[in-house]
């Protein structure tokens, strides 16, 4: 599932930020930045085979500035990308539902979004199913990390973002979507899985000013 995008303008009223307490972040976080794909944004809006709700231009700055936040901070970045074979031999039962071919190896819209691309020491993790955690090296990359709370931000709300939620909550990590950083299929779908992630964890969902507020305080002075 991809959150795509192609706007990098600078978040909008940061300097407002509330308490970053509001974070709820405990123990050493990760920001995991799920499938914000979309290469040079070449793409037209809807192609790819996935069904993407609106406001992607308006999600791209409060992604960037969660990024450039938690890497000013020393917070780990870690990336995530949905990528299949041309020839489907890997996409399993991701074509039983809604959506069509997705996410090619090789096509300009597979590619992470230029604007938000991984150091050479943060970490980029290829996946073949909707989570995260499912058949890649996420596990052994967040144990170096030592880490107890990830922070969640990308797409699809509903797909990718939730089935790596629920798999961050069974492995035990605490978990926390930037509910204005993740989009979903739809709006009722986005809403749905903002729901049932936070009936799992009860401060799982929290917003963009939050946890810039809450890395800015970790910024070595």
């Amino acid at each position: 599932m991809t959150e795509t995008d192609t706007s990098s303008a600078a978040l909008p009223g940061a300097e407002s930020a509330p308490a970053a307490e509001a974070a709820h972040v405990v123990g050493a976080p990760v920001l995991v930045v799920v499938d914000i794909q979309g290469g040079s944004g070449q793409s037209a809006p809807g192609e790819g085979g996935i069904p993407i709700m609106g406001g992607r231009a308006e999600r791209a700055p409060r992604q960037l500035a969660l990024v450039t936040a938690a890497r000013a901070a020393g917070v780990p970045v870690v990336f995530i990308q949905e990528v299949h074979k041309a020839s489907l031999v890997d996409i399993g039962r991701e074509l039983d539902g809604e959506e069509g071919p997705h996410c090619i190896e090789g096509d300009d819209g597979t590619a992470l979004a230029e604007w938000l691309l991984p150091l050479p020491e943060e970490f980029l993790i290829r996946k073949r199913r909707y989570s995260a955690f499912f058949g890649t090296e996420l596990e052994i990359v967040l144990k170096a990390y030592k880490a107890e709370t990830l922070i969640l931000i990308g797409g699809l709300t509903d797909v990718c973002i939730h089935y790596t939620a629920v798999d961050a909550h069974q492995h035990d990590y605490r978990v926390r979507v930037v509910q204005d950083a993740v989009g979903g299929s739809s709006e009722r779908a986005h809403t749905a899985a903002l729901e049932a992630v936070r009936y799992l964890q009860r401060d799982a969902l929290v917003d963009t000013r939050d946890v810039i507020a809450y890395f800015e305080e970790k910024i070595p002075a």
